[in-house]
């Protein structure tokens, strides 16, 4: 005897009452999906656009600053667990840009000079 069941009758009734228990097959359990990996990758992003920031403010200004804030909105966008040190590598970037507008305006030049 074949027994064949759509989804939609499977909801309704589990199994016919002339069948014996061990033939009706269970249903399958439902596969959890996996977001785990999603929040670690928001979670290094964050970090990453803080250290980025923060090595910024000494080097490559023009460079690690947009990279720090695009980071950063992505690991916020993604919702990580880690939102102080997202917020933190955003204003550490937008920090590095207003330090090379300052080096700028006052050397003419996107290097830094400490020497008189």
């Amino acid at each position: 005897m074949t027994l064949t069941l759509t989804f939609t009758d499977r909801a309704r009734t589990s199994a016919p009452a002339s069948a014996p228990a061990s033939e009706a097959a269970p249903a399958p359990a439902p596969v959890p999906a996996p977001r785990r990996a999603a929040g670690r990758e928001a979670d290094g992003l964050a970090v990453a656009s803080f250290v980025l920031g923060l090595v910024g403010l000494l080097a490559f200004n023009l460079l690690l600053g947009p990279t720090a804030i695009v980071m950063a909105l992505l690991s916020l966008a993604r919702r990580t667990r880690r939102p102080g040190r997202a917020y933190l590598g955003l204003a550490l970037g937008v920090a590095d840009l207003v330090v090379l507008a300052v080096l700028v305006t006052v050397n003419g030049t996107v290097s830094w000079n400490l020497g008189g």
